[in-house]
């Protein structure tokens, strides 16, 4: 078993910058690949980003490109969310998950999800 729990949600006006966190303990950590996806109000999930195990290869959804960066620290447990240039569209439970594979944008693979932490974008 793998638990995830993210942090760092919050308010931020329109182009400001958040930066989450997602803390995992359980199982090897380093040995699977991490994801961000969104559900924003009245949308469907929506893949984010995605970071390979060793960190080589990272995957962006297009919507998110140049504004957001994924990242991961093996040894500390944990993947990050730095998000930049905040649009209102951006407001969304953000979750990690934790899948092993291929980087996709498909939330089919994954094996572990947190609970979310909710960033809202002010226009």
């Amino acid at each position: 078993q793998v638990q995830l729990v993210e942090s760092g949600g919050g308010l931020v006006q329109a182009g400001g910058s958040l930066r989450l966190s997602c803390a995992a303990s359980g199982r090897s950590f380093s040995g699977y690949a991490m994801d961000w996806f969104r559900l924003g109000p009245g949308k469907e999930r929506e893949f984010v980003a995605a970071i390979s195990k060793s960190s080589g290869s990272r995957y962006y959804a297009d919507s998110v490109k140049g504004r957001f960066t994924i990242s991961r620290d093996n040894a500390k447990n944990t993947v990050y969310l730095q998000m930049n240039s905040l649009k209102p569209e951006d407001t969304a439970v953000y979750s990690c998950a934790a899948h092993r594979g291929l980087l996709s944008s498909s939330p089919l693979g994954v094996e572990y999800w947190g609970k979310g932490t909710l960033v809202t974008v002010s226009s």
